[in-house]
């Protein structure tokens, strides 16, 4: 992940995100760089629009924090239950899938 925040800051410096500027800002913090992975990093951003990514991609928000009045307990209650339930079918019909998809192979 390091590789593609010191990519990151060098866009944002407005610098060239080369193999050696990458070098400089990963030995800089303290991070022996790879040279695969930032050839390998640098191959991977040659087609991609830093800015059009930094824009599109989710914003985070911290979540806000509220107080649940305790009239609300038992709905709190019945989510983790009804979210167990959705995650117990959701394995099994991932199950059933990889089954079909081995009965497949066998014949």
């Amino acid at each position: 992940m390091e590789y593609v925040y010191a990519a990151m800051l060098l866009h944002k410096a407005g610098k060239e995100i080369n193999e050696e500027n990458l070098t400089h800002v990963l030995t800089a913090a303290g991070i022996n760089a790879d040279a695969v992975r930032v050839k390998a990093l640098l191959a991977s951003l040659a087609e991609v629009n830093i800015d059009e990514a930094i824009k599109s991609a989710p914003t985070m928000m911290a979540a806000p924090v509220a107080t649940a009045p305790a009239a609300d307990a038992p709905a709190a209650e019945a989510k983790p239950k009804e979210e167990k339930k959705k995650k117990e079918e959701e394995e099994k019909a991932k199950e059933e899938a990889a089954l079909e998809g081995l009965g497949a192979l066998f014949g």
